[in-house]
This record gives structure tokens, sequence and C-alpha cells, in this order.
């Protein structure tokens, strides 16, 4: 857009936004980007865009059965860098985490507007990790503990959260969607009109732990038994699914697994009334008979007009990308008010 433009679309003067704009360019988030083609008399009006290229976002995802995932990217959410490490033991997430973010900024060669951190467990607003049973963190300030180490600005949100902001931004999903994280854990994040929903205990979305096998169950890594996390991480499906000794028992696992997600899902679609949910994790598990089962259970655990003419659910395209880019629009929102 022009300056004139911007000056319409804001209704503050031309000298207003020609000062703004200076500020904005000498600040490195925008630029001018040529001479709009004339229409007219007078002089063609010069455009201004985005830098987006004037700075750089890092972005780290610990939600990996294996890895840890970290990315540079621009201010529009691609990524330009990209690295994994192996997941450490306990003792050493926060090293690992530190040198991986120190490797980011190194490779950004631009100033770093901030640092965006998605991570399994229930995080409250301040960054800190109220409980993170794959981790073994309780009241733990991680966000406090990067900034520190890392000398910028950070922001820690649960993995689930963060994926649910890039599925809204990038991936075109509605106001009111419910996003399914499938990693080393599980979990979900929740937008209701637009809006994140998180819970007076910061806790929304947890399903991974909620109970859903009355018969018994595998044993969770919260200490209780059947809890869906159980059936549906990426850690134990796969493992049930190595020990399958033939394609019927796979698909049965397979079966089994989305019909547990059904379960908890149901009273969440039946009280809220989202219109669409995502699944996000390795499309070789969550895809075909699984997400088949979930469809199914929730037709048959929910009022029928609610799952036929309103709920859709698909697979994300963003791939492992999803919380790198979450991220991004966690910092965006945190330092430029970008939302």
């Amino acid at each position: 857009m022009s300056r004139a433009d911007l000056s319409r679309e804001t209704g503050l003067t031309r000298v207003t936004i020609s000062d703004l704009v200076a500020e904005l360019i000498a600040d490195g988030f925008v630029a001018e980007m040529g001479v709009r083609e004339a229409s007219g008399p007078g002089k063609p009006a010069i455009l201004v865009d985005l830098d987006h290229a004037g700075h750089r976002i890092v972005g780290l995802d610990l939600s990996g059965s294996d890895t840890f995932i970290g990315a540079v990217l621009t201010l529009d959410g691609s990524i330009v860098v990209r690295r994994e490490v192996a997941l450490p033991a306990d003792e050493d997430v926060v090293s690992t985490v530190v040198e991986l973010a120190r490797g980011l900024v190194a490779e950004s060669h631009a100033p770093v507007l901030g640092i965006g951190v998605g991570t399994p467990g229930v995080v409250d607003d301040h960054g800190v990790i109220l409980t993170a049973p794959n981790f073994g963190w309780a009241g733990f300030d991680l966000e406090g503990a990067l900034r520190s180490a890392l000398g910028l600005p950070v922001l820690v949100a649960n993995d689930a959260n963060a994926a649910v902001l890039a599925e809204y931004t990038f991936g075109g999903a509605p106001d009111d969607v419910l996003l399914v994280k499938v990693g080393r854990g599980v979990g979900s994040g929740l937008l209701l009109a637009g809006q994140p929903m998180r819970g007076s205990r910061f806790a929304a979305g947890e399903i991974g732990h909620v109970t859903v096998g009355t018969d018994g169950g595998p044993h969770c890594a919260c200490g209780k038994v059947g809890c869906l996390e159980a059936w549906l991480s990426v850690p134990s499906l796969s493992s049930r699914l190595d020990a399958a000794s033939d394609p019927d028992t796979r698909e049965g696992i397979l079966r089994d697994a989305g019909e547990r997600l059904g379960i908890a899902l149901a009273p969440v679609v039946g009280a809220l009334d989202v219109s669409e949910i995502v699944l996000s994790g390795p499309p070789e598990l969550l895809g075909g008979s699984l997400a088949e089962q979930t469809v199914e259970t929730l037709r048959a655990r929910t009022l029928a007009p609610s799952v036929d003419e309103g709920v859709r659910v698909r697979m994300t395209e963003q791939g492992q990308d999803i919380v790198l880019r979450g991220a991004a629009v966690m910092v965006l929102s945190g330092q430029l008010g970008v939302s």
C-alpha cells in the first residue's frame, strides 16, 4: 500500500502516517517496494510493505518423540534455516535447548525479534511449566531460564496451543477449531471465536490424560491407567504396531486408538459445538483407519446433526512445521502486537 492508502484505511493524517512509516523503516519493520504503476496524471505513489527479511524469529519445538526441532523464520512464517537435535536425557534438556537456540540465532543473519518455544505440558502465561510428566518438570520457569541464558525475548507455550495458532494463521482454520497434537505426548489447542482458550489453570486442551479406558488399559507416564496418551502417543502407538504380527492386527490397533480419541473428543464437540477438528502428527499413524474410526465414534457419541453437518476432521497440511510456525505467531503477537 502507499502512504495515502494507509491514511485512508486508518483515518490518520498523511503527515502522521509518513512519520510512523519513517520510524518503522528505520527500525527495519517496513520497506519501500518501488512505485505503483501510474494510472493517471501526477507522481506515482511509492508502495510500502512489511520488511519480511528485516528481522528473524527463532522457533523451537520440544514435542517430538525422538528429536527437538528448531528453525529460523521470517516475519511471514517462512522457514529459512532448520536444525534438529536428538532428544537428550532429562537432566540435559535445558542445556540442549539453549545450545540449539544459540546456533539458530547465529545463523539468523538479521536482528532476532524473539524466540518462541512450543513444549509439552501445562504452561502458564509467564512461561512457567506447571507440569510436564514426560520431562519430569513441575513449576519450572523455562521461559526465564532461556531468557537469562540467551539474552533475548522468549515466549513459551504448550505445543498444541502454539500449533493451533499456526493452523488458524497459516492453515485456513475457522474461528472455532480444535487441534489435536500427537507426538511424544497428546494434547490439544482450542480456539473459540478466533480466541485461544487456555482455562483458569492453563490446562484447557489437556486431553492426553483423560481416562478413556474404563476396562483398564496401558499405564501412562503420569501414573494413571488408561489415559488417552497411553494409547495414542507416537511412542506407545508405534511400539504396539511394531509388535503386531499381521496387517489385520495393525488395523485393529489403529482403529482402537481412533475410537479412544473419539471417546475423548465427543464431550468437547457436544459441549462447545466446534466446527473443525485438525489432527497434527505422523500421517502414517493418524491418517486413514485411525481418523476414520475417530469420525465414526464421534457420530455414535454425539447428536448426528452436529457431526454430519458441522464438524470436519482432517489432517493438517503443515506437517512437522506447525509448532515452529505457531511459535513465530506467538513472537509476532507478543513483540509487535500482530494477531
